[in-house]
């Protein structure tokens, strides 16, 4: 079956960097298009980067524009989401998902989402 396993979240100062992997199995790794969201306490899951099957297309947040950075390792099976310059309004948990498809969808269209793995942005 399809599973998404998040890793690489921790403490970090203001300004500092972390590179989040969502490991990846059950589906045709190219052909899917894989997000990242973000939930921070009390607000809504958003959305933050996507790239489409074959990597045809990335989409950012407004928010993260020019800050981070998603990539898709073939042979690893892994989307990896780099982020820079992290600022506090980044802390949240940050998840991985996908739907079985090629393009980039909204949130309540992705039917598989990984445990999420939380980012502390602190000084």
């Amino acid at each position: 079956q399809v599973q998404l396993v998040e890793s690489g979240g921790g403490l970090v100062q203001p300004g500092g960097s972390l590179r989040l992997s969502c490991a990846t199995s059950g589906f045709f790794f190219n052909a899917y298009a894989i997000a990242w969201f973000r939930q921070a306490p009390g607000k809504e899951r958003e959305g933050v980067s996507c790239v489409s099957s074959r990597d045809i297309t990335t989409y950012y947040a407004d928010s993260v524009k020019g800050r981070f950075i998603i990539s898709r390792d073939l042979a690893k099976r892994t989307v990896y989401l780099q982020m820079n310059n992290l600022q506090p309004e980044d802390t949240a948990v940050y998840y991985c998902a996908t739907r079985a498809g090629g393009k980039c969808a909204p949130r309540d269209e992705l039917a598989y989402w990984g445990q999420g793995t939380q980012v502390t942005v602190s000084s």
